[in-house]
C-alpha cells in the first residue's frame, strides 16, 4: 500500500512542473504581456533616443552653416537730411542769384562689399565639409546606439533565460522535496533528508528571486536606450547571434577601413581643417567695397562713386593660420588613433567570437545531453531508492551549470558579434 502511494505520488510530482507550466502560460495570455524581437527594440531606439535627436540637430546647424556660406554680404545704406540756408550777407550776389535762401538738404550713400572669390569659394568649402561631417557623426551614433540596444537586448535575454532555468531549477527541487517529505513520513528516510532537502529549495528560491530581479534591472536599460517606448512591463523573444564561417579577418579590416563611419567623420574633418586653412590664408586679400553717393545741398548738386580698401600692413592672419594648422594636426593625429583602435578592436573581437564559437560546439557536440543525461538517470534512481538525496542534487547542480554556461558562452558570442560589427561599421 505504501508503495502504491508512494508510486502515485512520484506521478503527481513528475507532472506537476508541466501543469504550472501550462498554467503559467494560459494566466500570461489574457495580460497581453507586449513581445518585442530585436529588430523592433532597435527602430524603436533609433527613432526615439535623443542621441540621435542631438545628431540630426547637429546636421541641421551646419545646413545653416552652408547657407549663410553662400550667401551675399548685405549693402549698407547711409542717408542723413536737414534744413539750411544761406547766410553769408557779404555774398549777396550769389544769394541774389539763387531762386531761394534756404532748401531742406540730403544724402544718400550706398556701400557693396565685394568679397575675394577664392575666400568666398573656401568659406563654401568648409561648410560642404562641415555638413559632411555631421552626416558621417549621424551615421556613426546610430551604429553605437544600435550596438548598445544589441548588447542590452542579449543581456535581457540571458536574464530571462536564465530566470527560466532558475524557475525550472525550483520546480524539480521542490518536486524531490515532497518526495523526501513523503519518504521520511512513511518512515523510509530519516528526518535529517527531509531538512537537506527545505535549504535546497531555499537556494533555489534565491537564485529565483535574483534572476527575476536582474530580469526587472534589464528591462529599464532596454527602455531608456528607446526613450521610454517599452514601459516597464514587456519580455523579449529572440535568439543569440551564431558566427558565420565566412567570416575573414582581411575582408573585415578593409571593410572597417572604407566604410565605417568614425573613419568617414574624422577624413571629412581633417578635409574641413584643410579648407579652413586655404580660407585663413584667402582671408589676408581685403574685400573691397564699392561706394557710390548722391547729395543735394543749397548751391550744389552732386553724384559721387569710390572704393574702400583695407590695407593689411601690420597684421596678416598669422595667428588665424597657425591655429588653423594646430586643429589640422590634431584631426589627423585623431585619425590616426580611431584607426588603430578600430584595427584592434577589429581583430579582438574577432578572435574572441571564435574562441567562444568553438566553446559551444562542445557543448553542442554532446555536454548537453550528457547532463542532462545524467540528471535523468539520477532522478530515476532516487526513486527507485538506488541513489541518495545529495546525488540528486549534484546531478541537478551540474546540469544547471551546464546550461548556464552554455547559455552565457551564446550570449559572450553575441556580445563579441555586436561589438565586432560596431569595429567594422555596419552588420556582418
Amino acid at each position: 500500500m505504501i508503495n502504491r502511494r508512494l508510486s502515485s505520488l512520484i506521478c503527481v510530482t513528475l507532472t506537476l512542473p508541466l501543469s504550472l507550466m501550462f498554467l503559467r502560460s494560459e494566466a500570461a495570455e489574457p495580460s497581453e504581456i507586449p513581445v518585442y524581437q530585436l529588430g523592433a527594440i532597435v527602430d524603436l531606439a533609433l527613432a526615439r533616443n535623443p542621441l540621435v535627436s542631438s545628431a540630426e540637430g547637429h546636421i541641421d546647424n551646419q545646413r545653416g552653416q552652408q547657407t549663410a556660406a553662400g550667401a551675399y554680404p548685405n549693402p549698407t545704406v547711409i542717408g542723413s537730411m536737414g534744413y539750411g540756408e544761406i547766410r553769408d550777407t557779404g555774398r549777396a550776389n550769389i544769394r541774389d542769384s539763387l531762386d531761394r535762401e534756404s532748401l531742406v538738404e540730403y544724402n544718400v550713400i550706398v556701400g557693396q562689399p565685394v568679397e575675394w572669390p577664392a575666400m568666398r569659394a573656401a568659406r563654401q568649402r568648409v561648410a560642404d565639409a562641415g555638413l559632411a561631417t555631421a552626416n558621417a557623426g549621424l551615421s556613426e551614433t546610430r551604429l553605437n546606439l544600435t550596438t548598445q540596444v544589441k548588447v542590452a537586448f542579449y543581456d535581457l535575454l540571458l536574464a530571462q533565460q536564465d530566470a527560466g532555468l532558475a524557475r525550472q531549477n525550483l520546480d524539480i527541487v521542490e518536486g524531490v522535496a515532497r518526495i523526501v517529505k513523503a519518504r521520511v513520513k512513511s518512515g523510509e528516510a530519516p528526518q535529517f533528508e527531509s531538512i537537506k532537502a527545505e535549504v535546497e529549495v531555499l537556494k533555489a528560491r534565491q537564485l529565483l528571486v535574483r534572476a527575476d530581479n536582474a530580469v526587472r534591472v534589464n528591462r529599464v536599460v532596454v527602455d531608456t536606450l528607446t526613450g521610454g517606448a517599452l514601459g516597464s512591463s514587456y519580455v523579449v523573444q529572440g535568439d543569440f547571434m551564431a558566427m558565420s564561417r565566412e567570416l575573414r579577418i582581411d575582408g573585415l579590416m578593409a571593410r572597417m577601413a572604407q566604410e565605417h563611419p568614425t573613419i568617414r567623420r574624422l577624413l571629412q574633418s581633417v578635409e574641413q581643417s584643410d579648407w579652413k586653412i586655404e580660407f585663413e590664408r584667402q582671408s589676408r586679400v581685403p574685400n573691397v567695397t564699392v561706394n557710390g553717393s548722391y547729395w543735394r545741398e543749397i548751391g550744389r548738386e552732386a553724384v559721387q562713386g569710390g572704393l574702400s580698401l583695407p590695407v593689411p600692413l601690420w597684421y596678416r592672419r598669422q595667428g588665424e593660420i597657425a591655429s588653423s594648422l594646430g586643429t589640422k594636426r590634431r584631426e589627423e593625429a585623431e585619425l590616426l588613433r580611431a584607426r588603430n583602435d578600430l584595427a584592434r578592436a577589429v581583430h579582438q573581437h574577432y578572435q574572441d567570437a571564435r574562441t567562444t564559437a568553438e566553446l559551444i560546439d562542445v557543448f553542442d557536440k554532446g555536454l548537453l545531453k550528457q547532463a542532462q543525461e545524467a540528471l535523468r538517470l539520477a532522478q530515476f534512481s532516487f526513486q527507485q531508492g538506488a541513489s541518495s538525496l545529495l546525488e540528486v542534487f549534484d546531478a541537478q547542480r551540474v546540469q544547471r551549470q551546464i546550461q548556464m554556461d552554455y547559455a552565457q558562452a551564446r550570449y559572450e558570442l553575441s556580445v563579441s558579434l555586436a561589438r565586432l560589427e560596431r569595429a567594422v561599421g555596419g552588420a556582418l
